[in-house]
């Protein structure tokens, strides 16, 4: 996939993946790659940057597999920009949608 593309959309999709469970920043990565390819390591610094602006909060908690995880949980002001971002991509979507039907479609 374009890597242009996934940049656009990460934010969007890590915020979704952690809008209704807390997740920590390993699981998020797995899930995104189960759809499109992601490096483990991207995931890490946007999740750093989300937490920084506010749109998630974080915890520990003991693992059975090793040391304790980071969980990342959604913010109030997360759950906002990420109703936001919902809206701006839904509108985006349709408009690149038409601009396709009209010039790879005729």
């Amino acid at each position: 996939m374009n890597v242009q593309f996934k940049k656009g959309v990460l934010d969007l999709c890590v915020l979704a993946l952690a809008a209704w469970e807390d997740r920590y920043g390993y699981e998020l990565a797995v899930a995104m790659s189960a759809k499109f390819e992601v490096a483990v390591g991207s995931v890490y610094p946007l999740l750093n940057r989300l937490t920084l602006e506010g749109y998630f909060s974080t915890y520990l908690m003991e693992s059975t597999e090793g040391p304790p995880r980071k969980y990342y949980k959604l913010t109030p002001h997360g759950h906002s920009h990420l109703m936001e971002l919902v809206s701006e991509w839904r509108t985006f979507s349709v408009a690149v949608d038409e601009f396709i039907k009209e010039g790879v479609e005729r």
